[in-house]
Protein backbone atom coordinates (compact mmCIF):
# COMPACT_ATOMS: atom_id res chain seq x y z
CA UNK A 1 0.00 0.00 0.00
CA UNK A 2 1.40 3.38 -0.98
CA UNK A 3 2.07 6.01 1.73
CA UNK A 4 0.50 9.48 1.72
CA UNK A 5 3.82 10.99 0.65
CA UNK A 6 4.06 8.40 -2.11
CA UNK A 7 0.59 9.37 -3.33
CA UNK A 8 1.54 13.06 -3.34
CA UNK A 9 4.77 12.57 -5.26
CA UNK A 10 3.23 10.07 -7.71
CA UNK A 11 0.44 12.55 -8.50
CA UNK A 12 2.89 15.39 -9.10
CA UNK A 13 5.19 13.20 -11.18
CA UNK A 14 2.28 12.34 -13.46
CA UNK A 15 1.64 16.06 -13.96
CA UNK A 16 5.27 16.79 -15.01
CA UNK A 17 5.80 14.37 -17.92
CA UNK A 18 8.74 16.18 -19.53
CA UNK A 19 12.40 15.68 -18.56
CA UNK A 20 14.33 12.74 -17.17
CA UNK A 21 12.87 10.80 -14.26
CA UNK A 22 15.75 11.88 -12.00
CA UNK A 23 15.08 15.56 -12.72
CA UNK A 24 11.30 15.22 -12.40
CA UNK A 25 11.57 13.53 -8.99
CA UNK A 26 14.03 16.17 -7.82
CA UNK A 27 11.67 18.93 -9.00
CA UNK A 28 8.56 17.56 -7.30
CA UNK A 29 10.43 16.89 -4.04
CA UNK A 30 11.90 20.40 -4.04
CA UNK A 31 8.50 21.95 -4.81
CA UNK A 32 6.78 19.92 -2.07
CA UNK A 33 9.39 21.11 0.45
CA UNK A 34 9.15 24.73 -0.67
CA UNK A 35 5.36 24.89 -0.56
CA UNK A 36 5.20 23.18 2.82
CA UNK A 37 3.55 19.94 1.66
CA UNK A 38 6.58 18.29 3.27
CA UNK A 39 7.11 20.30 6.45
CA UNK A 40 10.52 21.42 7.77
CA UNK A 41 11.89 18.82 10.16
CA UNK A 42 9.93 15.98 8.55
CA UNK A 43 11.58 12.58 8.21
CA UNK A 44 11.64 11.29 4.63
CA UNK A 45 11.20 7.59 3.83
CA UNK A 46 14.28 5.45 3.28
CA UNK A 47 15.31 5.53 -0.37
CA UNK A 48 14.36 1.89 -0.85
CA UNK A 49 10.86 2.45 0.57
CA UNK A 50 10.19 5.54 -1.53
CA UNK A 51 11.48 3.81 -4.65
CA UNK A 52 9.04 0.97 -4.02
CA UNK A 53 6.18 3.46 -3.47
CA UNK A 54 6.89 5.22 -6.77
CA UNK A 55 7.90 2.13 -8.78
CA UNK A 56 11.26 3.69 -9.66
CA UNK A 57 14.81 2.54 -9.11
CA UNK A 58 16.47 3.23 -5.79
CA UNK A 59 19.28 5.07 -7.60
CA UNK A 60 16.72 7.57 -8.89
CA UNK A 61 15.62 8.37 -5.34
CA UNK A 62 19.20 8.48 -4.06
CA UNK A 63 20.17 10.95 -6.80
CA UNK A 64 17.29 13.28 -5.88
CA UNK A 65 18.07 13.03 -2.14
CA UNK A 66 21.77 13.74 -2.70
CA UNK A 67 21.07 16.77 -4.92
CA UNK A 68 18.61 18.24 -2.41
CA UNK A 69 21.07 17.61 0.42
CA UNK A 70 23.86 19.39 -1.44
CA UNK A 71 21.55 22.40 -1.93
CA UNK A 72 20.60 22.59 1.75
CA UNK A 73 17.07 21.20 1.61
CA UNK A 74 17.82 17.86 3.29
CA UNK A 75 20.12 16.59 6.00
CA UNK A 76 20.99 13.14 7.29
CA UNK A 77 21.20 12.35 10.99
CA UNK A 78 23.36 9.55 12.28
CA UNK A 79 21.29 6.46 12.89
CA UNK A 80 17.98 8.27 12.31
CA UNK A 81 17.52 8.88 8.57
CA UNK A 82 16.99 11.76 6.15
CA UNK A 83 15.15 14.92 7.26
CA UNK A 84 13.97 18.17 5.70
CA UNK A 85 16.09 21.03 7.05
CA UNK A 86 14.43 23.31 9.60
CA UNK A 87 15.84 26.38 7.80
CA UNK A 88 15.44 26.18 4.02
CA UNK A 89 17.55 27.95 1.38
CA UNK A 90 15.95 30.74 -0.63
CA UNK A 91 13.80 29.35 -3.41
CA UNK A 92 15.02 32.06 -5.83
CA UNK A 93 18.52 33.16 -4.75
CA UNK A 94 18.54 36.33 -6.88
CA UNK A 95 15.09 37.50 -5.86
CA UNK A 96 14.71 40.77 -3.99
CA UNK A 97 14.54 40.27 -0.25
CA UNK A 98 10.99 40.74 1.04
CA UNK A 99 10.33 43.59 3.46
CA UNK A 100 10.76 42.68 7.11
CA UNK A 101 7.10 43.44 7.70
CA UNK A 102 5.90 40.91 5.11
CA UNK A 103 3.97 38.01 6.54
CA UNK A 104 5.72 34.65 6.41
CA UNK A 105 3.74 31.95 4.57
CA UNK A 106 1.79 29.76 6.98
CA UNK A 107 3.55 26.58 5.86
CA UNK A 108 6.92 27.87 7.11
CA UNK A 109 6.42 27.09 10.80
CA UNK A 110 9.06 27.94 13.38
CA UNK A 111 9.44 25.34 16.09
CA UNK A 112 10.49 26.17 19.62
CA UNK A 113 14.15 25.74 20.51
CA UNK A 114 13.40 22.70 22.64
CA UNK A 115 11.18 21.24 19.89
CA UNK A 116 13.98 21.56 17.36
CA UNK A 117 16.48 19.99 19.78
CA UNK A 118 14.09 17.13 20.42
CA UNK A 119 13.84 16.33 16.71
CA UNK A 120 17.60 16.62 16.25
CA UNK A 121 18.12 13.97 18.95
CA UNK A 122 15.18 11.79 17.98
CA UNK A 123 15.81 8.06 18.19
CA UNK A 124 12.40 6.74 17.08
CA UNK A 125 12.76 4.99 13.73
CA UNK A 126 10.18 4.69 10.95
CA UNK A 127 10.19 0.88 11.19
CA UNK A 128 9.25 -0.90 14.41
CA UNK A 129 9.09 -4.56 13.39
CA UNK A 130 11.50 -7.00 11.79
CA UNK A 131 14.92 -8.59 12.16
CA UNK A 132 16.87 -7.37 14.16
CA UNK A 133 14.79 -4.54 15.63
CA UNK A 134 15.83 -4.05 19.28
CA UNK A 135 13.28 -3.72 22.05
CA UNK A 136 10.36 -5.33 20.23
CA UNK A 137 8.81 -8.63 21.41
CA UNK A 138 7.39 -11.32 19.17
CA UNK A 139 3.82 -10.05 19.13
CA UNK A 140 2.65 -12.99 17.01
CA UNK A 141 2.59 -15.21 20.12
CA UNK A 142 0.17 -13.01 22.04
CA UNK A 143 -2.75 -15.26 23.16
CA UNK A 144 -5.37 -13.20 21.38
CA UNK A 145 -8.11 -15.83 21.69
CA UNK A 146 -7.93 -15.76 25.49
CA UNK A 147 -7.69 -11.98 25.52
CA UNK A 148 -10.67 -11.67 23.17
CA UNK A 149 -12.88 -13.93 25.31
CA UNK A 150 -12.12 -11.93 28.45
CA UNK A 151 -12.66 -8.66 26.60
CA UNK A 152 -16.02 -9.81 25.21
CA UNK A 153 -17.22 -11.13 28.57
CA UNK A 154 -16.40 -7.86 30.32
CA UNK A 155 -17.89 -5.70 27.58
CA UNK A 156 -21.30 -7.30 28.15
CA UNK A 157 -21.46 -6.00 31.72
CA UNK A 158 -19.33 -2.89 31.58
CA UNK A 159 -19.47 -0.72 34.73
CA UNK A 160 -20.22 2.88 33.82
CA UNK A 161 -17.03 4.01 35.60
CA UNK A 162 -14.93 2.21 32.98
CA UNK A 163 -16.50 4.34 30.24
CA UNK A 164 -15.48 7.65 31.78
CA UNK A 165 -12.15 9.31 32.55
CA UNK A 166 -9.95 7.54 35.07
CA UNK A 167 -9.82 9.63 38.24
CA UNK A 168 -7.60 7.53 40.48
CA UNK A 169 -4.55 6.51 38.48
CA UNK A 170 -6.09 3.67 36.54
CA UNK A 171 -8.48 0.77 36.93
CA UNK A 172 -8.62 -0.36 40.58
CA UNK A 173 -8.79 -4.03 39.55
CA UNK A 174 -5.59 -3.64 37.52
CA UNK A 175 -3.84 -1.89 40.40
CA UNK A 176 -4.78 -4.77 42.71
CA UNK A 177 -3.66 -7.44 40.23
CA UNK A 178 -0.37 -5.64 39.60
CA UNK A 179 0.41 -5.20 43.31
CA UNK A 180 0.08 -8.95 43.86
CA UNK A 181 2.01 -9.87 40.71
CA UNK A 182 4.88 -7.48 41.42
CA UNK A 183 5.17 -8.68 45.02
CA UNK A 184 5.58 -12.30 43.94
CA UNK A 185 7.53 -11.95 40.68
CA UNK A 186 9.66 -8.80 41.11
CA UNK A 187 9.86 -8.46 44.94
CA UNK A 188 8.28 -5.00 44.73
CA UNK A 189 6.85 -3.86 48.06
CA UNK A 190 3.71 -1.85 47.40
CA UNK A 191 -0.03 -1.50 47.87
CA UNK A 192 -2.55 -1.00 45.03
CA UNK A 193 -2.86 2.68 46.04
CA UNK A 194 0.80 3.24 45.08
CA UNK A 195 0.31 2.08 41.47
CA UNK A 196 -0.37 4.61 38.72
CA UNK A 197 -1.23 3.28 35.25
CA UNK A 198 0.15 5.35 32.36
CA UNK A 199 0.07 5.33 28.56
CA UNK A 200 3.64 4.14 28.20
CA UNK A 201 6.90 4.70 30.07
CA UNK A 202 7.54 8.00 28.27
CA UNK A 203 4.35 9.44 29.77
CA UNK A 204 5.41 8.27 33.22
CA UNK A 205 8.81 9.96 32.83
CA UNK A 206 7.19 13.14 31.55
CA UNK A 207 4.91 13.27 34.59
CA UNK A 208 7.82 12.68 36.97
CA UNK A 209 9.93 15.36 35.29
CA UNK A 210 7.10 17.89 35.56
CA UNK A 211 6.13 17.08 39.15
CA UNK A 212 9.51 16.45 40.77
CA UNK A 213 11.85 18.78 38.87
CA UNK A 214 12.16 22.43 38.01
CA UNK A 215 13.96 23.61 34.83
CA UNK A 216 17.68 23.56 35.51
CA UNK A 217 17.54 20.67 37.99
CA UNK A 218 20.04 17.91 37.35
CA UNK A 219 19.49 14.23 36.54
CA UNK A 220 22.12 11.50 36.51
CA UNK A 221 21.63 9.16 33.58
CA UNK A 222 23.48 6.10 32.32
CA UNK A 223 26.16 6.46 29.64
CA UNK A 224 25.33 4.83 27.30
CA UNK A 225 21.61 4.88 27.97
CA UNK A 226 18.15 4.84 26.48
CA UNK A 227 17.52 7.85 24.22
CA UNK A 228 13.89 8.08 25.36
CA UNK A 229 14.89 8.91 28.94
CA UNK A 230 17.33 11.57 27.74
CA UNK A 231 14.84 13.24 25.42
CA UNK A 232 11.89 13.33 27.82
CA UNK A 233 14.02 14.82 30.59
CA UNK A 234 15.80 17.30 28.32
CA UNK A 235 12.60 18.64 26.76
CA UNK A 236 11.43 19.41 30.31
CA UNK A 237 14.50 21.59 30.90
CA UNK A 238 16.42 19.13 33.07
CA UNK A 239 20.22 19.20 32.93
CA UNK A 240 21.62 15.77 32.06
CA UNK A 241 24.77 14.43 33.68
CA UNK A 242 25.79 11.13 32.03
CA UNK A 243 27.70 8.69 34.26
CA UNK A 244 29.59 5.71 32.79
CA UNK A 245 28.42 2.12 33.12
CA UNK A 246 30.60 -0.90 33.84
CA UNK A 247 29.94 -4.59 34.57
CA UNK A 248 28.30 -3.64 37.90
CA UNK A 249 25.99 -1.03 36.41
CA UNK A 250 25.99 2.73 36.94
CA UNK A 251 29.31 4.03 38.28
CA UNK A 252 28.21 6.45 40.99
CA UNK A 253 29.80 9.88 41.12
CA UNK A 254 31.33 11.21 44.31
CA UNK A 255 28.94 13.43 46.20
CA UNK A 256 29.70 16.01 48.83
CA UNK A 257 27.77 18.77 50.52
CA UNK A 258 29.22 21.44 48.22
CA UNK A 259 28.16 19.69 45.00
CA UNK A 260 24.76 20.30 43.42
CA UNK A 261 22.89 17.02 44.00
CA UNK A 262 20.89 15.33 41.27
CA UNK A 263 17.14 15.57 41.60
CA UNK A 264 16.71 12.30 39.68
CA UNK A 265 18.98 9.28 39.24
CA UNK A 266 17.75 7.17 36.31
CA UNK A 267 18.90 3.54 36.18
CA UNK A 268 18.10 0.20 34.53
CA UNK A 269 19.61 -2.00 37.28
CA UNK A 270 18.18 -5.40 36.35
CA UNK A 271 19.40 -5.30 32.72
CA UNK A 272 21.26 -2.12 31.76
CA UNK A 273 20.10 -0.68 28.46
CA UNK A 274 21.79 -1.10 26.07
CA UNK A 275 24.92 -2.91 27.38
CA UNK A 276 23.15 -5.54 29.50
CA UNK A 277 25.08 -5.43 32.79
CA UNK A 278 23.35 -6.10 36.13
CA UNK A 279 23.86 -3.68 39.01
CA UNK A 280 25.66 -5.44 41.85
CA UNK A 281 24.08 -5.68 45.31
CA UNK A 282 26.84 -3.55 46.81
CA UNK A 283 26.30 -0.78 44.28
CA UNK A 284 22.53 -0.93 44.77
CA UNK A 285 22.97 -0.23 48.47
CA UNK A 286 25.44 2.56 47.66
CA UNK A 287 22.91 4.08 45.28
CA UNK A 288 20.12 4.05 47.86
CA UNK A 289 22.40 5.54 50.54
CA UNK A 290 23.54 8.28 48.17
CA UNK A 291 19.97 9.07 47.11
CA UNK A 292 18.89 9.46 50.74
CA UNK A 293 21.90 11.66 51.50
CA UNK A 294 21.34 13.87 48.44
CA UNK A 295 17.55 14.00 48.65
CA UNK A 296 17.32 12.43 45.18
CA UNK A 297 14.69 10.21 43.61
CA UNK A 298 15.89 7.00 41.97
CA UNK A 299 13.91 6.17 38.81
CA UNK A 300 14.13 2.40 38.31
CA UNK A 301 13.21 1.45 34.74
CA UNK A 302 12.51 -2.30 34.86
CA UNK A 303 11.69 -2.52 31.15
CA UNK A 304 12.35 -6.27 30.65
CA UNK A 305 13.05 -7.65 34.13
CA UNK A 306 10.92 -10.76 33.51
CA UNK A 307 13.20 -12.04 30.76
CA UNK A 308 16.21 -13.49 32.53
CA UNK A 309 17.18 -16.87 31.12
CA UNK A 310 20.04 -18.39 33.12
CA UNK A 311 19.50 -17.47 36.77
CA UNK A 312 16.59 -16.45 38.94
CA UNK A 313 15.06 -13.06 38.12
CA UNK A 314 16.92 -10.15 39.70
CA UNK A 315 14.73 -8.60 42.45
CA UNK A 316 13.75 -5.00 41.90
CA UNK A 317 15.76 -2.23 43.52
CA UNK A 318 12.52 -0.80 44.91
CA UNK A 319 12.01 -3.68 47.34
CA UNK A 320 15.58 -3.76 48.64
CA UNK A 321 14.96 -1.49 51.63
CA UNK A 322 11.86 -0.15 53.40
CA UNK A 323 10.81 3.35 52.35
CA UNK A 324 13.46 3.44 49.63
CA UNK A 325 13.43 6.70 47.60
CA UNK A 326 12.70 4.70 44.45
CA UNK A 327 10.02 5.12 41.80
CA UNK A 328 9.59 1.85 39.93
CA UNK A 329 8.60 1.87 36.25
CA UNK A 330 7.19 -1.20 34.51
CA UNK A 331 5.66 -1.81 31.10
CA UNK A 332 3.59 -4.29 29.12
CA UNK A 333 5.25 -3.26 25.86
CA UNK A 334 7.89 -5.99 26.16
CA UNK A 335 5.78 -8.74 27.72
CA UNK A 336 2.61 -8.35 25.63
CA UNK A 337 2.88 -5.87 22.74
CA UNK A 338 3.95 -2.20 22.35
CA UNK A 339 0.69 -1.13 20.71
CA UNK A 340 -1.16 -1.80 23.97
CA UNK A 341 0.41 1.46 25.30
CA UNK A 342 0.05 0.48 28.95
CA UNK A 343 2.75 1.00 31.55
CA UNK A 344 2.70 1.72 35.25
CA UNK A 345 4.76 3.16 38.05
CA UNK A 346 4.97 2.40 41.73
CA UNK A 347 5.42 5.62 43.70
CA UNK A 348 6.16 6.02 47.43
CA UNK A 349 3.04 6.50 49.53
CA UNK A 350 3.58 10.21 50.30
CA UNK A 351 3.59 10.94 46.54
CA UNK A 352 0.82 8.64 45.34
CA UNK A 353 -2.29 10.82 45.69
CA UNK A 354 -0.64 13.94 44.25
CA UNK A 355 0.87 12.08 41.30
CA UNK A 356 -2.50 10.54 40.45
CA UNK A 357 -4.21 13.92 40.61
CA UNK A 358 -1.52 15.44 38.36
CA UNK A 359 -1.83 12.56 35.90
CA UNK A 360 -5.59 13.13 35.63
CA UNK A 361 -5.04 16.86 35.19
CA UNK A 362 -2.43 16.51 32.41
CA UNK A 363 -3.32 13.32 30.52
CA UNK A 364 -6.90 12.30 31.39
CA UNK A 365 -6.45 8.55 31.73
CA UNK A 366 -8.89 6.14 30.11
CA UNK A 367 -9.04 2.80 28.25
CA UNK A 368 -11.09 1.33 31.09
CA UNK A 369 -12.18 -1.80 29.21
CA UNK A 370 -8.61 -2.61 28.16
CA UNK A 371 -7.38 -2.17 31.73
CA UNK A 372 -10.18 -4.36 33.09
CA UNK A 373 -9.32 -7.02 30.51
CA UNK A 374 -5.65 -6.91 31.47
CA UNK A 375 -6.52 -7.16 35.17
CA UNK A 376 -8.55 -10.32 34.55
CA UNK A 377 -5.84 -11.65 32.22
CA UNK A 378 -3.34 -11.33 35.09
CA UNK A 379 -5.71 -12.58 37.80
CA UNK A 380 -6.55 -15.77 35.89
CA UNK A 381 -2.84 -16.59 35.44
CA UNK A 382 -2.67 -16.10 31.67
CA UNK A 383 -0.14 -13.27 31.93
CA UNK A 384 2.35 -15.25 34.02
CA UNK A 385 1.94 -18.26 31.72
CA UNK A 386 2.56 -16.10 28.64
CA UNK A 387 5.70 -14.58 30.19
CA UNK A 388 7.05 -18.07 31.04
CA UNK A 389 6.42 -19.25 27.48
CA UNK A 390 8.09 -16.20 25.93
CA UNK A 391 11.04 -16.44 28.31
CA UNK A 392 11.78 -19.94 27.02
CA UNK A 393 11.28 -18.84 23.41
CA UNK A 394 13.59 -15.83 23.69
CA UNK A 395 16.20 -17.90 25.51
CA UNK A 396 16.41 -20.32 22.57
CA UNK A 397 16.53 -17.48 20.04
CA UNK A 398 19.29 -15.70 21.92
CA UNK A 399 21.30 -18.92 22.16
CA UNK A 400 20.93 -19.46 18.41
CA UNK A 401 22.06 -15.92 17.57
CA UNK A 402 25.07 -16.30 19.88
CA UNK A 403 25.94 -19.58 18.14
CA UNK A 404 25.69 -17.96 14.69
CA UNK A 405 27.93 -15.06 15.74
CA UNK A 406 30.51 -17.37 17.32
CA UNK A 407 30.60 -19.64 14.28
CA UNK A 408 30.93 -16.82 11.74
CA UNK A 409 32.81 -14.05 13.53
CA UNK A 410 34.13 -15.40 16.81
CA UNK A 411 33.59 -14.96 20.54
CA UNK A 412 35.13 -11.47 20.58
CA UNK A 413 32.18 -9.97 18.72
CA UNK A 414 29.74 -10.70 21.59
CA UNK A 415 29.93 -7.66 23.84
CA UNK A 416 28.03 -8.79 26.93
CA UNK A 417 27.24 -12.25 28.24
CA UNK A 418 24.16 -11.24 30.26
CA UNK A 419 21.75 -14.05 29.44
CA UNK A 420 18.65 -11.85 29.49
CA UNK A 421 16.47 -9.39 27.63
CA UNK A 422 15.39 -9.06 24.01
CA UNK A 423 18.66 -7.96 22.38
CA UNK A 424 22.40 -8.39 22.48
CA UNK A 425 25.22 -6.11 21.39
CA UNK A 426 27.41 -7.13 18.48
CA UNK A 427 30.79 -5.60 19.35
CA UNK A 428 32.67 -3.90 16.49
CA UNK A 429 36.26 -2.69 16.05
CA UNK A 430 36.75 0.99 16.89
CA UNK A 431 37.54 1.90 13.27
CA UNK A 432 34.16 0.66 11.93
CA UNK A 433 31.43 3.29 11.61
CA UNK A 434 28.45 1.57 13.25
CA UNK A 435 26.09 4.38 12.19
CA UNK A 436 26.95 3.92 8.52
CA UNK A 437 26.77 0.14 8.87
CA UNK A 438 23.33 0.32 10.50
CA UNK A 439 22.08 2.68 7.77
CA UNK A 440 23.30 0.34 5.03
CA UNK A 441 21.62 -2.62 6.71
CA UNK A 442 18.35 -0.70 6.97
CA UNK A 443 18.44 -0.11 3.21
CA UNK A 444 18.66 -3.91 2.90
CA UNK A 445 15.68 -4.48 5.16
CA UNK A 446 17.65 -5.37 8.32
CA UNK A 447 16.81 -3.17 11.32
CA UNK A 448 19.60 -2.63 13.83
CA UNK A 449 20.66 0.28 16.03
CA UNK A 450 24.22 1.66 16.28
CA UNK A 451 25.61 1.40 19.80
CA UNK A 452 27.43 4.73 19.50
CA UNK A 453 24.07 6.54 19.10
CA UNK A 454 23.25 5.71 22.74
CA UNK A 455 26.18 7.78 24.02
CA UNK A 456 25.71 11.45 24.88
CA UNK A 457 29.41 12.21 25.36
CA UNK A 458 32.50 11.17 23.41
CA UNK A 459 34.51 7.92 23.53
CA UNK A 460 31.57 5.88 22.30
CA UNK A 461 32.00 2.16 21.81
CA UNK A 462 31.15 0.78 18.38
CA UNK A 463 28.59 -1.95 17.98
CA UNK A 464 25.16 -2.97 16.74
CA UNK A 465 22.10 -3.73 18.87
CA UNK A 466 20.55 -6.91 17.51
CA UNK A 467 17.02 -7.69 18.67
CA UNK A 468 16.49 -11.44 18.37
CA UNK A 469 12.93 -11.63 19.74
CA UNK A 470 11.29 -11.32 16.30
CA UNK A 471 13.51 -13.87 14.52
CA UNK A 472 12.63 -17.57 14.37
CA UNK A 473 15.44 -19.92 15.38
CA UNK A 474 15.55 -21.68 12.01
CA UNK A 475 15.82 -18.30 10.24
CA UNK A 476 18.54 -16.81 12.45
CA UNK A 477 21.52 -17.62 10.21
CA UNK A 478 19.68 -16.46 7.09
CA UNK A 479 18.60 -13.18 8.70
CA UNK A 480 22.12 -12.59 10.03
CA UNK A 481 23.71 -13.13 6.62
CA UNK A 482 23.29 -9.49 5.44
CA UNK A 483 24.89 -8.28 8.69
CA UNK A 484 27.78 -10.66 8.14
CA UNK A 485 28.22 -9.63 4.50
CA UNK A 486 28.21 -5.89 5.24
CA UNK A 487 30.57 -6.35 8.16
CA UNK A 488 33.08 -8.51 6.29
CA UNK A 489 33.43 -5.82 3.65
CA UNK A 490 34.67 -3.52 6.40
CA UNK A 491 36.93 -5.95 8.28
CA UNK A 492 40.61 -6.15 7.31
CA UNK A 493 41.80 -9.22 5.40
Amino acid sequence: MRTLLGDLLASRLSQTPSGTLNKRLYDVLQCAIQDGSIAPGSRLPASRDLAKDLSVSRNTVLAAYEQLQSEGYLQTRAGSGTFVCEVLPESVPDAEVAPATALRPFNFVRLSTRGSRLLMRSGAGPHQWGAFMPGVPDVSHMPHDIWRKIHLKLSRRMPVEALSYSSHGGCLQLQQALAEYLRVIRSVNCTPEQILVTAGTHQALDLLAKMLCDPGDRAWIEEPGYWGIRNVLAVNGIELQPLPVDDEGLMLADFNADARPPRLICVTPSHQYPLGSVMSLQRRHQLLDLARQAGSWVIEDDYDGEFRFADSPIPALQGLAPDAPVIYLGTFSKTLYPGLRLSYMVVPKPLAARMKMAHSELYRGGNGLVQLTLAEFIREGHYAAHVRKMRQLYSRRRAELVRVIRDTLGEGFIAQQSNAGLHLVLSLPADIDDVALSAELEQNGVLTRPLSAYYLLGNARRGLLLGYACVEEHEMAEKFAPVLACLRRRLPG
